[in-house]
């Protein structure tokens, strides 16, 4: 049987990982196929690709696309899959990255007014990365001893969206705007974790539409309770079910989350691949 994880983050957006490593330890965990799907940057694929042949794994393009919905005022993020024309996708994904630069580097400022960091010493973690993300100005304050784990009391401190002294938010592009991108991209758009951002009425209501293709169902985040209702979803309107671990290395959120413990099994991969070519042309 294949097996698939379908969700994983490098050092490229906010992982601790590189790409050869990501491959190499999802070959030896039992994987057959894996993912890369850092935040708003599609810059790993091709070398993923190339590693996955290295290695003997087949590697689905993607990318999580992050998004705003206006009539829920959450957070939401597609994960987009083999995109036919991913050129389509970059206008979009590099205006939220330079948002998120923009973000990252007053925060930085923010937070060497109250710590002796430095910018450079930051900005050392994030040089691999496509943009600045919290963790690595949160590696930084680890290195200089004043927490001991990245998602600690000074992270929430620092960076809660419910008053975290030197948060400054990204202005993420409208959920509509994204899935009509991914559709012109013709990629397939799947619902990502619907438990993290409390998406389950959104989901609900978006899954008759349309606009998404599958729901990422096996999630560390999502509950049992959550996993049902999902999985009655995708039945009753015949959409992908989609696993994957949402791996960020040492950077992971909530409980470790190593690669393959959530997957995407081979019916449901086998479904990615016959409708990627439905939608090819």
């Amino acid at each position: 049987m294949m097996i698939g994880d379908l969700h994983c983050h490098s050092k490229l957006s906010d992982g601790s990982t590189n790409l050869e490593d990501i491959v190499f330890y999802a070959k030896r965990a039992g994987l057959d196929v894996l993912s890369i799907t850092d935040h708003d940057t599609m810059s790993g694929v091709s070398r993923t690709e190339i590693l996955g042949k290295r290695y003997g794994l087949t590697v689905i393009p993607g990318v999580e696309i992050s998004s705003f919905d206006e009539s829920t005022g959450r957070r939401v993020h597609i994960l987009c899959y083999l995109p036919h024309k991913p050129d389509r996708l970059a206008g979009l994904l590099n205006r939220t990255m330079e948002e998120r630069r923009r973000s990252g580097e007053e925060m930085i400022r923010r937070v060497t007014r109250y710590f002796p960091v430095t910018p450079e010493h930051i900005l050392r973690y994030a040089a691999a990365s496509n943009s600045i993300y919290k963790v690595h100005i949160m590696q930084a304050l680890l290195d200089l001893g004043y927490d001991t784990t990245v998602y600690g009391s000074l992270y929430k401190e620092l960076f809660s969206d419910h008053g975290g002294r030197c948060l400054v938010k990204t202005a993420y592009p409208k959920l509509d705007e994204v899935l009509e991108t991914v559709r012109s991209a013709h990629g397939i758009a799947v619902f990502a974790h619907p438990s993290v951002y409390q998406s389950m009425e959104l989901v609900n209501k978006l899954a008759p539409s349309g606009l998404i293709n599958g729901i990422e169902v096996y999630h560390p985040r999502n509950t049992p309770e959550d996993q049902k209702e999902l999985l009655a979803l995708c039945k009753k309107y015949d959409l992908i079910v989609t696993g994957g671990t949402d791996f960020h290395g040492s950077y992971a959120s909530g409980k470790s989350n190593p690669l393959g413990t959530c997957i995407t099994d081979q019916e449901n991969l086998q479904r990615l691949f016959s409708f990627s070519k439905e939608i090819s042309f």
